[in-house]
């Protein structure tokens, strides 16, 4: 890892096994479809040399990563890995309502909205298919979430609305919701 940030929590889930989870699949929505469509014309053999970070802004989630540079954890994203990061949807942040947003993107919540962000990661490669027909409790950077593969994959309230996004660095998967820890 290139940043002490998030390297400490690395080492110490390294150790940790990674999964436990239950709830039910929700319907996708249009503009999740839409986030679906570009990442599927993004994921290819030439793609896979992007990491994270760059993944994520070419599939346009801008409000992810403007989190994630307000957070400082943009570095700790375009690091070696792997990691598993569940993706809210710019949709899914704009649910939290714009007050919020602006709240946890002003520089003396830097704190929480990083552990909200680490919430989002799980140290290691996670695919799909490795959850498929599993409930499980997983580790993330920022304290433990069930994750439930037995109809579709559900991780805490949010729905994986698309799964295994290749980045050099490690996986994402986009999910409906902005989890909270």
């Amino acid at each position: 890892m290139k940043t002490l940030l998030i390297a400490p929590a690395v080492l110490a889930l390294a150790a940790t096994p990674a999964f436990a989870c239950s709830g039910k699949a929700k319907a996708q929505t249009a503009s999740v479809q839409e986030t679906e469509v570009i990442f599927a014309s993004n994921h290819s053999e030439k793609h896979m040399s992007k990491d994270i970070v760059a993944t994520a802004d070419a599939a346009g989630f801008t409000t992810l990563l403007a989190a994630a540079k307000a957070a400082g954890l943009v570095e700790a994203l375009q690091g070696d890995g792997p990691l598993t990061v569940f993706a809210p949807t710019d949709e899914a942040f704009a649910a939290l309502g714009e007050d919020t947003i602006n709240d946890l993107l002003k520089p003396e919540n830097k704190d929480k909205l990083a552990g909200i962000l680490k919430y989002h990661v799980i140290a290691g490669k996670v695919k799909a298919a490795d959850l498929a027909g599993k409930t499980t409790t997983a580790e993330t950077l920022n304290g433990s979430v069930e994750i439930d593969g037995t109809d579709g994959v559900m991780v805490g309230n949010a729905t994986v609305v698309q799964a295994d996004v290749e980045a050099s660095n490690g996986v994402i998967h986009v999910i409906d919701t902005v989890l909270m820890p």
